[in-house]
């Protein structure tokens, strides 16, 4: 089985562009982060969707699974921190580091929700086709 996702770009003026889809409503700005020469404050940058992809699979993944495990909470979020590092040379996005905050309705599903986080990391789909580095930090509040 195959899907594709349809992303298109287009420049609007110095280091700032637009993203969009066919299949999507809604346009992204996109531009060089600050932290390069004539990089833009303020605007979603390459840097940002990387990490927001892991994060995004992560909560999606999660969702799936903790359904299937019938995990009953009452709310999930998730920080997320991508990690550029220069390794001989190149700029690589050497780690993404997710941080998930799970409020619980059961004290006794603690375990549960800890395995149901530690099995989503594992099966996302984003972080098992980069390279980078995925590393789990989750804080369960009952």
């Amino acid at each position: 089985m195959s899907h594709q996702y349809n992303v298109n770009l287009k420049w609007n003026e110095g280091r700032v562009g637009e993203v969009f889809s066919p299949e999507l409503n809604s346009k992204i700005e996109v531009a060089t982060p600050p932290q390069f020469p004539k990089g833009v404050e303020g605007v979603w940058s390459p840097e940002h969707f990387f990490t927001a992809a892991v994060n995004s699979c992560f909560m999606t993944t999660f969702l799936a699974i903790a359904e299937n495990s019938r995990l009953e909470f009452k709310e999930f979020s998730c920080n997320a921190v991508g990690v550029l590092d220069q390794i001989e040379g190149k700029f690589l996005m050497t780690e993404v580091v997710l941080n998930p905050t799970l409020i619980l309705t059961k004290e006794e599903d603690e375990e549960k929700a800890l395995r149901v986080l530690d099995k989503s990391e594992k099966a996302c789909l984003i972080s098992n086709s980069i390279t980078s580095k995925v590393s789990l930090n989750p804080t369960v509040i009952l």
